[in-house]
């Protein structure tokens, strides 16, 4: 019997696997509890999902239950939950327009075989060098695209169909806007109140089903003449989701294949972002590798069901977590919760109406927007601004395959362009020895309550994670940290982000984050981002000779409230 060295298994190791070497009936009962709760919120966000991205509400909900189930099994993080997303509305939409239902499951199964790949090669370390402004960029698209395509059933329009094209898609809906239902807007207005409201009131509460069973309610009572789940669809079958593997079509592979890319990097991207939020949130720490396995083979069963695209969702790992949620355990509850319901109370979901998933969508696409990003990336050089503003403008206009494949082109000229600026060739005199003496270390003496980071070359994206991985334990790091910049030639605008999480994250250990020797095109972006009032213009110095003397000044067992 051959026997794999553990170095390879930890590799893929999912995290279900190394959870239960020491679960307890303590974690069971919180699993339990944060489950069936993230399973009820889960339901409104399937249905609502499948119905924007052009297919069936019971396609959303087997999505999350299968996709739910496997990325549990096998994926690498102990608290993430996957399902369908608000991401990949506007793709899976267009795919159905020009290729059909087949050609959906065969990019979902082609994108899910890619994320295997990623996974099991250690490749879907890759999804790394997309910079921010490119993240941003699409996200902000694809969240007004989703909130436009929501404006026909929130104001319950009379129109045969809503153009794919978003300047058509708006011309359409304004010319028929006097059509629109009082009945069906006031419903979705009051919904919206809910959901946003309710948290305030209950904050345990999820705002999503208290509109779900309200407006329900509204329609079985009042019996109001809007579009339900029942008019639209004939309601949800209150059976198992049926396995069918779909056909192979090679005639359509080379043309699906972007499609498929973009699907995967999606898939790859927001998983790893909701696995990284949620190792911020417990202090865990998850496995890229077995995460991205876990989502491919997710994204290779779920179209036997007739599901769409699967991903990390990091609205509902964050209520998992607030939950109480400690295991994958909990997503596994997720998944049967969501299959009970389906089981026991599909026919109330007739009555559902169209008009409250409308809102419910109005308000994940606000949230998943990053609208207060824009603000920052405003403040960036030009170069960001521009690689932003054209991913943002070619996801609204034309789609998001060709607005991420622009973005990483621009992005890349960019890196090239920015590496090439740092590069220097000078003269050394006399003068320049003498100007380097309070950048050395050799002759200082550091304190013992003080440590010293340091970064050596560009600080960009592809690279800024490195920063997080080399300070993932701040509990092992003294009172006051240094960060040395001397030999940091050159930052964007991931760097940035990654040094302002760094500063966030000391300052809430108690400890003080000071920053020195910066050159000149970091200083320059620096300033410009107003990232020196995030930090306080005290703690910054020009060398770390000044950052020591400040050490020395703030003391190690100072406040905190007096460091920052």
């Amino acid at each position: 019997m051959i026997e794999l060295p553990a170095q390879w298994w930890r590799k893929w190791e999912p995290a279900l696997v190394r959870s239960l070497r020491t679960y307890t009936r303590q974690d069971l009962t919180a699993d339990l509890v944060a489950g069936v709760t993230v399973g009820i919120v889960a339901l409104p966000l399937a249905m609502a999902f499948g119905i924007a991205s052009g297919v069936t509400p019971q396609a959303g909900i087997y999505t999350a239950i299968v996709g739910g189930l496997v990325v549990a099994l096998l994926g690498g993080s102990r608290v993430q939950v996957s399902g369908p997303t608000g991401a990949f509305i506007v793709i899976v939409a267009g795919i159905i327009a020009t290729h059909g239902l087949s050609g959906l499951l065969m990019v979902t199964m082609m994108a899910g075989v890619i994320l295997l790949g990623l996974g099991l090669t250690g490749l879907g370390e890759a999804v790394k060098f997309i910079p921010r402004p490119v993240v941003i960029g699409f996200t902000n698209g694809i969240a007004l695209l989703i909130a436009s395509t929501q404006i026909k059933d929130f104001l319950g329009l009379r129109m045969d169909e809503v153009p794919s094209e978003f300047f058509a898609r708006m011309e359409a809906l304004g010319a028929h806007l006097a059509t629109a239902s009082p009945a069906a807007t006031a419903l979705a207005v009051v919904s919206l109140a809910l959901i946003l409201l309710t948290p305030r009131w209950l904050p345990r509460v999820p705002g999503a089903v208290v509109a779900l069973v309200a407006g329900t309610a509204a329609v079985a009572l009042l019996d109001l003449r809007i579009d339900t789940i029942g008019s639209r669809f004939g309601g949800i079958p209150s059976t198992l989701p049926t396995f069918d593997v779909p056909a192979l079509r090679t005639d359509l592979i080379l043309p699906l294949l972007p499609s498929a890319l973009t699907v995967a990097l999606l898939a790859a991207v927001e998983s790893l972002l909701s696995a990284v939020v949620a190792d911020g949130m417990t202090g865990d720490r998850h496995n890229s590798n077995a995460e991205l396995v876990g989502q491919g083979m997710a994204n290779v069963i779920v179209p036997m069901v007739g599901g769409i695209p699967v991903t990390g969702a990091i609205a509902r790992t964050a209520t998992n977590i607030r939950a109480g949620g400690r295991t994958p355990v909990a997503s596994l509850v997720h998944a049967a919760t969501l299959l009970a319901i389906v089981l026991v109370a599909a026919p109330l979901a007739a009555d559902i109406p169209l008009a409250t998933l409308a809102a419910v969508l109005v308000v994940v696409a606000w949230n998943m927007g990053e609208w207060r990003e824009i603000g920052g990336i405003l403040k960036l050089d030009l170069a960001d601004k521009t690689v932003w503003a054209i991913t943002f403008g070619l996801t609204v206009m034309a789609d998001l395959t060709i607005a991420v494949e622009v973005g990483m082109a621009l992005a890349a000229l960019l890196y090239i362009y920015r590496v090439s600026d740092t590069t220097s060739i000078e003269l050394v005199t006399p003068e320049y020895i003498e100007h380097g003496r309070v950048h050395v270390l050799q002759d200082k003496e550091v304190p013992p309550y003080v440590d010293i980071l340091r970064i050596h070359g560009p600080f960009l994206f592809g690279t800024a994670d490195k920063l997080e991985d080399a300070t993932a334990d701040l509990t092992r790091f003294k009172p006051i940290v240094v960060l040395r910049l001397r030999n940091m030639t050159a930052i964007d605008a991931s760097g940035l982000h990654a040094l302002e999480r760094l500063s966030d994250r000391v300052r809430a250990s108690g400890r003080t984050l000071l920053l020195c020797g910066v050159r000149h095109q970091p200083a320059r972006f620096l300033a410009r981002a107003e990232f020196i009032d995030h930090v306080g213009p005290e703690n910054i110095q020009p060398h770390v000779q000044a950052a020591i003397a400040r050490a020395r000044e703030i003391g190690p067992d100072a406040p905190p409230g007096t460091r920052a």
